[in-house]
């Protein structure tokens, strides 16, 4: 639902809600009502607001999240990582034995100084 995404975003953001209602000059009250979902249906133009203030797409506080959205929420860091093993021409198969591989070395090593 709409409210929780905005928590998510705001929390996201370490924005509280009084901030929120400052960026755009939407009531503590009304957001408060929204982020419980009291208003579930908030018109077009509070809800642009509310995603400018959070610097985000609309369509994240409309609809359910997309796994190509759930990924946007990855770090950078394992971004670029992906990224280098794609540009790379390493198949998904590769990568997960390489993950596996090191992973197994890890349990190995771990046994060994036990």
């Amino acid at each position: 639902m709409i409210g929780e995404r905005i928590v998510h975003y705001r929390m996201q953001e370490n924005m509280s809600i009084h901030e929120l209602a400052a960026r755009t000059s939407i009531s503590v009250k009304y957001l408060n009502d929204m982020e419980q979902n009291i208003w579930m249906y908030p018109s077009v133009q509070y809800v642009e607001r509310i995603a400018t203030a959070l610097d985000i797409p609309v369509h994240n506080l409309l609809g359910p999240r997309s796994s190509e959205e759930e990924a946007s929420d990855l770090d950078e860091e394992w971004m670029e990582v992906v990224q280098k093993a794609m540009s790379s021409n390493t198949t998904k198969e590769e990568f997960k034995e390489y993950l596996e591989s090191k992973q197994k070395e890890k349990n190995r090593i771990r046994r060994e100084m036990d």
